[in-house]
């Protein structure tokens, strides 16, 4: 079982979030357990602030470093040697690599930050990574979090049923997926791909990988530098008249 712990000031946003759809199902059949630690409970002080003015002025807050630290202890008799995760917009950007990296990991503890940021000194003494969705702020860790969460889940084996449910998807091999039909097969008068109705499993293969390569060379042509492009792939973009610089 993968093991994800959350440190938060909202562990029921964590929790209520997490608990539909595939991911209460893998929590209920037991591939993963997700457990969300409310760092205010571990403050020392009786208002139960976990924040405090930063040295040297400016505006906002920053979460202290103690009831974190005292959060994070609380969880080392079972998440001894977990890497913990730090969602900060600071941190290397989230990838389907990274996902594929951190489902590798047993255990992984994720901090979320809030007002200005952490004390920098508990960061460099608990946090082994730091991660940023993108380019741009949100209101604290929790979304950035649950994020991971779901996209590193989905690659433990079990929790979506087959394998083959996550091996051609977007990013999988660094191209986007091809586009998916279902019935009817005609809808608002446009009509489902031939091939995809003929039943010959080796040409509807050869039609998904084409339209992966031509979607992501329209919509995402940065990708192609480093997808995984075999030489019929090389040729086919040719052909085209699609050149990777």
């Amino acid at each position: 079982m993968k093991q994800f712990f959350v440190l938060t000031l909202f562990p029921e946003m964590i929790e209520q979030t997490l608990s539909h759809s595939i991911m209460g199902r893998a929590q209920r059949d037991g591939f993963i357990s997700i457990e969300a630690t409310n760092i205010r409970d571990y403050t020392l002080n009786k208002q139960k602030h976990v924040d405090d003015y930063p040295y040297g002025g400016g505006a906002g807050m920053v979460m202290q470093g103690q009831p974190i630290y005292d959060a994070y202890q609380s969880l080392m008799p079972r998440a001894k040697g977990a890497r913990v995760v730090y969602m900060t917009p600071q941190g290397r950007p989230f990838t389907q690599r990274v996902a594929e990296e951190l489902a590798q990991e047993e255990s992984l503890v994720f901090l979320c930050g809030h007002y200005e940021g952490v004390d920098e000194r508990l960061i460099e003494e608990i946090v082994t990574d730091e991660i940023s969705l993108g380019d741009f702020v949100l209101t604290g860790g929790e979304l950035a979090a649950i994020t991971i969460i779901d996209a590193v889940s989905r690659l433990v084996p079990g929790v979506l049923g087959k394998e083959e449910s996550f091996a051609d998807e977007s990013f999988s091999d660094g191209l986007l997926e091809y586009p998916q039909y279902t019935r009817p097969p005609v809808f608002m008068g446009r009509e489902v791909p031939e091939v995809l109705l003929s039943g010959h499993h080796a040409n509807v293969a050869k039609w998904r990988r084409e339209q992966a390569l031509l979607r992501t060379a329209k919509k995402r042509p940065d990708l192609l530098k480093t997808a995984k492009l075999t030489k019929k792939d090389l040729q086919f973009l040719q052909e085209q008249g699609i050149e990777i610089e």
